[in-house]
């Protein structure tokens, strides 16, 4: 498993909408399973799962992101698992951290 955590200076919502637009819209395979999001008052909490078809391992990968603006920043934390072959060793031959890598890249411009 590969995981992010880092902060952008968007609210949640528009670092999703970036998030989906360059991953999903972005991508061939790449399709979003649920979005979950809670607003209390001026806190909001999104939680997004998305999975991707990486043809060089025929694995699917999943991505679980959270955006929080629970603090001062909105909080990005990222989380690829799936994307292993084998049943004892998880050895994905990158693709989590590609998946990973492709929120921060989505992003970057917008870090703190």
């Amino acid at each position: 498993m590969d995981v992010r955590e880092f902060y952008v200076s968007l609210s949640p919502k528009a670092a999703l909408d970036i998030l989906q637009g360059s991953i999903v819209q972005g991508s061939i395979s790449g399709a979003i399973v649920d979005v979950y999001e809670r607003v209390v008052g001026e806190q909001q909490v999104i939680v997004c799962v998305l999975e991707k078809y990486y043809m060089r391992t025929s694995n699917r990968a999943s991505l679980t992101i959270t955006l929080d603006n629970l603090e001062n920043n909105t909080k990005v934390h990222a989380a690829s698992s799936g994307a292993g072959q084998g049943v004892f060793i998880r050895f994905d031959w990158g693709a989590g951290g590609s998946f990973v890598n492709s929120v921060e890249k989505a992003l970057e411009e917008y870090r703190i």
